[in-house]
């Protein structure tokens, strides 16, 4: 693919900055290397990615020998959550992890090796795991503070994260937000913990520090804009509501473009 002048100029001055911050280009074929030249040229995003980020500009050139990468995307993600103690380490490995394969996807898609609708299925692939793998982190860890949401009869309750519009749709780009709905199937409070609360209470504090980990801006930047407007109410609404308190009120008080939205 020949440049056009203009983009030309913006793809030797991305180089330049590359080299002043890398001295090794060994792992980078000839091929990958006019191929840089490109995609740097058309993303900002991708050079600054490459410059904050030296794993992966030592790992891309492998990443690229990868037709596809999303079969692995949660079993990845889980085993580096996993190891992270602090609550900032997650949040920088969930920035880093959603920087590289965002990376890789313009990649393929700046370079037409995908179609237009595989890099939004991939773009919403990546984000579905994202969200799912940070909802398990979290759970986990606030089990381990407040207990295990229970119902009446001592089942353990989990939260069900509904994607909403170009998420729920399949249809994410580079720049879209993640629309959320929040549910859990019923009330009642947890167990194993010192002081119990409420299962309302519990999913509440959950899904704020699932919005926390993903929506933070940190030096490492974002993963995504998460909106919550869609959900019952709105912004006045609880974060939270069960399966039947959600059930009663898209039956009851619900407009038409709200049930439209399912």
């Amino acid at each position: 693919m020949q440049l056009p002048p203009e983009l030309q100029q913006d793809a030797d001055k991305a180089l330049a900055q590359l080299k002043d911050t890398y001295s090794d280009f060994s792992q980078w074929s000839q091929e990958r290397r006019v191929q840089l030249q490109q995609v740097t040229a058309m993303s900002k995003f991708v050079t600054e990615a490459l410059q904050q980020d030296q794993t992966l500009f030592e790992q891309l050139p492998e990443m690229l020998g990868e037709s596809s990468r999303e079969q692995a995307y949660r079993e990845r993600l889980a085993a580096l959550l996993a190891v992270c103690e602090q609550e900032v380490d997650g949040h920088r490995v969930l920035r880093r992890f959603r920087n590289r394969e965002m990376v890789y996807i313009a990649w393929r898609d700046f370079l037409d090796d995908w179609t237009l609708e595989e890099s939004l299925s991939h773009l919403s692939m990546l984000a579905e795991a994202m969200i799912v793998e940070t909802y398990q982190w979290q759970y986990q860890a606030c089990c381990k503070e407040w207990g295990t949401p229970c119902n009446a009869a001592g089942e353990a309750q989990p939260m069900l994260i509904i994607g909403m519009g170009k998420l729920g749709g399949g249809e994410l780009n580079f720049s879209s937000d993640i629309d959320l709905i929040f549910t859990y199937p019923e009330n009642g409070e947890t167990q194993g913990a010192r002081r119990s609360i409420a299962n309302a209470q519990f999913f509440t504090r959950l899904g704020q520090r699932i919005i926390k980990a993903l929506d933070q801006q940190t030096f490492d930047g974002f993963c995504y804009r998460v909106d919550m407007r869609l959900r019952p109410f709105g912004e006045s609404g609880p974060l939270v509501m069960s399966y039947a308190a959600l059930e009663d009120y898209y039956q009851e008080q619900g407009r038409d473009w709200e049930r439209y939205a399912w």
